[in-house]
């Protein structure tokens, strides 16, 4: 049985955690509302960017004029997953989830005869990856000197998986991350970027009455909207991220100060019951010895 001094000094550390997880929670409650008004500002612009997408690839058809990060390279034997997770941990099982979810995917791949290459985009999806598919990891990017996602980092990663597919490394790409839905709801998604899906998301805007005429040619801006539009994607998956990961992380510390408490009660409780008995035996002995003389 532990004795009072080590259920002090029990209950004063619990007592700092519980501290301490609570300006956590603070501090991702205040960087929250950051996160989730930049997220729901890139879904507007992410989504009329599809809509645009599809209306000139209907113009272009099957032809030849289509840039090949649309048409892809007619094959679908090698694929490159982008895993997106956070930097940091402590905010529940937001990574574990999407590592789970695109881990699976990879397994479905490999198990359909398919070849599967890896880009961690965070340290803790890269963490948990290793585990089981270190082989197929082709590079981490890392943001953690990054104080805030910015176009700039979600560019340099289109950047480099436009180059992999101009050199012939893979024929299909996945974008995987968590879609942030409320502070206790984030949603592993899984979106393809090369070939580029040519349709919108949600409903198109009326594409088959109206014709357009496009200058300079409709192939000519394919190929350059298509890789912007890459970075786009990109973009819209880190925000997301980011605002799931305040979420997680501050449900997970709200959780944690919660459990620290119920703990500081049950030690407190502890610490009384054992007190007074040791109370009570002091004074059996002084009374048992009074009446001995």
């Amino acid at each position: 049985m532990a004795s009072l001094k080590d259920l002090r000094n029990r209950i004063a550390s619990v007592k700092a955690t519980q501290k301490i997880t609570k300006a956590m929670q603070m501090v991702a409650a205040a960087k929250l509302r950051r996160a989730q008004e930049a997220a729901e500002a890139a879904r507007p612009y992410s989504q009329r960017m599809g809509a645009v997408l599809a209306n000139i690839a209907q113009a272009v058809g099957g032809g030849g004029e289509a840039p090949a990060l649309m048409t892809g390279t007619g094959k679908d034997d090698v694929h490159l997953l982008v895993v997106c997770t956070a930097e940091r941990g402590l905010c529940g099982g937001f990574n574990s989830q999407i590592a789970r979810f695109a881990r699976d995917h990879a397994r479905k791949l490999i198990a359909s005869g398919k070849t599967v290459k890896i880009i961690c985009v965070g340290k803790k999806g890269f963490d948990i990856l290793r585990r089981d598919y270190a082989s197929l990891i082709i590079e981490r990017v890392d943001l953690r000197e990054a104080k805030q996602v910015g176009f700039v980092h979600a560019d340099a990663i289109a950047k480099k998986v436009i180059g992999l597919f101009n050199e012939g490394g893979f024929d299909v790409c996945t974008l995987f991350y968590s879609e942030f839905k409320s502070v206790i709801s984030q949603v592993p998604t899984a979106q393809q970027i090369i070939p580029a899906a040519a349709v919108a998301e949600g409903e198109p805007e009326s594409a088959g009455s109206a014709v357009y005429e496009y200058e300079p040619e409709p192939g000519e801006i394919l190929s350059d909207l298509i890789p912007r539009n890459i970075s786009v994607q990109v973009f819209r998956a880190l925000l997301e991220n980011a605002a799931g990961e305040m979420g997680a992380k501050m449900s997970a510390m709200d959780n944690a100060t919660r459990n620290a408490g119920d703990m500081i009660n049950k030690l407190t409780m502890s610490y009384n019951r054992q007190r007074q008995a040791q109370i009570t035996k002091e004074l059996i002995e002084i009374i048992s010895g009074a009446e001995a003389l």
